[in-house]
């Protein structure tokens, strides 16, 4: 349990979406180890007796669904509680270590599992407000915080009196009987121990302290400086000409921003994807693309107070030296070696894999895009703020396909019923929503999820439009993960968090499809935190490694594509007329369109990450001659760029994806070949549905993924799923882990 919440506990975390998504993403403060996810313990009778009984953090939540009590929360509740927390989860800790009987599971890993409960439940309401509710009360708290954890953290990990009763236990485990569930939590307890530094010197010991307590306050530092650099910008436009070629949805959107910053009359456009993404597809004024483009991809590249291009060297810097301190060759080789990859050259492999197909699909499709430019009189090469309004044009002169015909029948309320829908065909789930519990935000909506009998399967929240005070992107959490107590099952507290545009006046929101995939994409990382059935929290929902997470969330988005799902819920919003055979025809057609590009910059931020990870040394170089150098050896083209570039790479430098962003990938193969399990059958296939149920979303981090998948599917993953989906087919491969 400890180990999962101390990835939330020191960073601002970014889950993310495969496709055009941020993803996430943020979702934490602080960081303390490079697994799991955090978790809540829920109502724990303990609490009531710590500290002040008048801070709602530290009293029993006395809520329905004992969710956390927001209505009474203040930002002055938050550091007292974590410092009480850590100060009852020390004892804690103390009474483990200090215990004179003979170490055994019960006493020494289950007591270990079933400590700091307290800290967990105050850590990860604090996380997530710092994601999704931030201000910079809440943001000096997390700076003060960072080393104390971080300290807190060592102390528990570096203490020789308890890794000798957890290795005592290891060494003995073959005469314990365990079940196979117990054994993985022994492993996972030992693991966190020796990952953590537990073997080393006394000298080495404190060395690592060092490391750790300077990478909590790095990774902090960057996420808040993304996150300010995001909000100070503006690009302010006076003339209505300069806004030709723009949706009217996006020039009312950018109106009320402007009033609303004492702007009236003129409109603003802003950073945040649902604003700088569709101004770069639209807008026929090619000098302000450039700009609002120069600004987007200078985030924490602009030598003022919110550089990032000395943290992303010394974060780099710092891992290498842990992961060489703790014996590895690098820290990719320390991260991978609990995930499905096992290796770097093994994740390596597959991107390469596909970057020779996806860099020849995307130069076709520059010279594509150079053709159209030069009918348009513009000369000169293709630069990366032409991409997307070419490819746009490009669509729509080649399959007939303009986004703005598509969005009516993607309003967000109908693209949430259709994934209820889905759902529910699935797994049999029903859905209700609640008026009557605490919410941070008014709008946050909260519901509850259950059987098809009525036996209630979790709470889960959501929180789809932006603001200032919320993290980009996309993403999934926990408030109280899955756990059994007493032979009964906890249900979970979700929340997933979404970044679209509020609706202005009386329409609604309204989705791109892209949008519309994302939303699927973290209602499947909300099924495999709602839908978890095992024993031990810190191994619920989705504390699996992160190449597996993303499985069961892009696996939910090749749903939304379907014609038969489609007529289920793409509805025009005024007429109420399902989307008709034609325009779902265009989308077929259309759906390997642009994926050079798609598939290229996503490549090139995945080598990027695995560049920066992958050195056995110092970094010498500054953070742009770096990612220059690492992008001229792959040869990627002058018309695209990573998908993160280093200076805004939340990812890997303040969201648990270093090393690990290649993930998307690995786990698109998994989610590819598991859609063609329904695809070649039936969409709402209810034995593979149940299969997949049981074998990946209720089982967690309690077996092996591949032998989880393969229970499921009855064989490892095919690549060429995947190779088909994309336009990318070289031939059928399979995947060895």
């Amino acid at each position: 349990m400890l180990e999962n919440l101390l990835l939330w506990l020191f960073l601002l975390f970014l889950h993310v979406k495969l496709i055009k998504i941020i993803l996430m993403i943020t979702k934490t403060v602080l960081i303390l180890t490079t697994v799991g996810m955090s978790l809540l313990s829920g109502n724990d009778d303990r609490s009531e007796k710590n500290g002040d009984p008048t801070n709602p953090l530290l009293a029993a939540y006395n809520t329905p669904y004992e969710v956390p009590p927001f209505h009474l929360i203040k930002n002055e509740h938050f550091k007292p509680a974590l410092l009480e927390g850590i100060k009852v989860h020390q004892k804690e800790i103390d009474a483990i270590a200090d215990n004179p009987a003979k170490p055994t599971f019960d006493n020494t890993i289950l007591a270990l599992e079933n400590a700091g409960q307290l800290l967990n439940r105050v850590a990860t309401v604090f996380g997530n407000m710092s994601s999704a509710n931030t201000n910079d009360q809440l943001q000096a708290i997390a700076q003060e915080m960072a080393p104390i954890s971080s300290k807190h953290n060592d102390n528990i990990y570096l203490n020789e009196k308890l890794f000798a009763r957890v290795k005592a236990v290891w060494d003995a485990q073959k005469t314990l009987k365990l079940t196979l569930e117990q054994t993985r939590l022994l492993e996972k307890k030992y693991k966190a121990f020796v990952r953590s530094g537990a073997n080393l010197s006394e000298t080495d010991k404190e060395k690592l302290r060092k490391i750790n307590s300077e990478l909590s306050l790095l990774s902090l530092k960057f996420g808040n400086n993304i996150l300010k650099e995001n909000n100070a910008y503006e690009l302010v436009i006076d003339k209505k000409a300069d806004l030709a070629g723009l949706p009217d949805e996006l020039i009312v959107a950018a109106a009320a921003k402007a009033k609303a910053a004492g702007k009236e009359g003129k409109w603003v456009f802003t950073l945040s994807n649902s604003s700088v993404m569709p101004f770069l597809q639209y807008a026929d004024n090619r000098e302000l693309r450039k700009q609002i483009w120069t600004a987007y991809q200078n985030r924490g590249n602009n030598n003022n107070e919110f550089d990032n291009k000395q943290n992303v060297i010394q974060m780099a810097n710092l891992r290498g030296e842990k992961a060489r301190l703790l014996g590895y060759k690098n820290h990719a080789a320390y991260v991978l070696e609990e995930s499905m990859a096992k290796t770097p050259e093994k994740a390596t492999e597959l991107l390469n894999k596909l970057w020779k197909p996806a860099l020849e699909k995307s130069k076709q499709e520059t010279a594509d895009i150079k053709k159209m430019m030069a009918a348009d009189g513009v000369s000169g090469e293709v630069q990366p703020y032409d991409w997307r309004y070419y490819t746009e044009k490009i669509r729509k002169e080649r399959y007939n396909l303009d986004e703005q015909e598509v969005k009516p029948y993607f309003s967000i309320a109908n693209v949430q019923k259709g994934i209820f829908k889905v759902t529910e065909n699935l797994y049999g789930l029903k859905f209700e929503e609640l008026k009557d519990v605490p919410k941070y935000h008014d709008d946050v909506t909260v519901w509850k999820v259950m059987e098809k009998d009525g036996t209630e399967v979790g709470t889960l929240y959501m929180d789809f439009y932006s603001r200032s005070s919320k993290n980009g992107g996309a993403w999934m959490t926990s408030y109280r993960p899955q756990r059994m107590e007493n032979g009964k099952r906890i249900p979970p507290v979700i929340s997933i968090v979404c970044n679209y545009s509020k609706p202005v006046g009386d329409a609604p929101t309204l989705l791109t499809f892209d949008e519309t995939t994302t939303f699927f994409h973290e209602f499947g990382h909300a099924l495999h935190g709602l839908l978890s059935n095992v024993n031990y929290q810190s191994m619920a929902g989705t504390a699996v490694p992160r190449d597996f997470v993303e499985l069961p969330s892009q696996v939910m988005e090749n749903w939304a594509a379907e014609p038969e799902v489609l007529k289920m819920y793409a509805k025009h919003y005024q007429t109420g007329s399902v989307i008709p055979d034609a325009l779902i025809e265009k989308l077929q057609k259309s759906g390997t369109f642009d994926q050079g590009f798609a598939t290229v910059e996503y490549l090139a931020a995945s080598l990027l990450d695995m560049e920066y990870h992958t050195q056995t040394g110092n970094i010498s170089q500054d953070a742009n001659t770096f990612e220059a150098n690492a992008m001229k050896k792959i040869g990627l083209t002058g018309a695209i760029i990573p998908r993160y570039r280093s200076t805004y790479f939340s990812h890997i430098f303040s969201g648990g994806y270093s090393a690990g962003y290649y993930s998307y990938i690995w786990s698109g193969v998994l989610d590819t070949d598991a859609f063609e399990a329904f695809k070649s059958t039936t969409l709402f296939n209810q034995e593979k549905a149940k299969a997949f149920r049981k074998y990946v979303l209720e089982k967690g981090g309690t077996e092996d993924p591949m032998i989880l998948y393969k229970k499921f599917r009855g064989e490892e993953p095919n690549i060429t799923p995947l190779l088909n989906k994309r336009g990318l087919n070289n031939g059928a491969k399979l995947l060895k882990n």
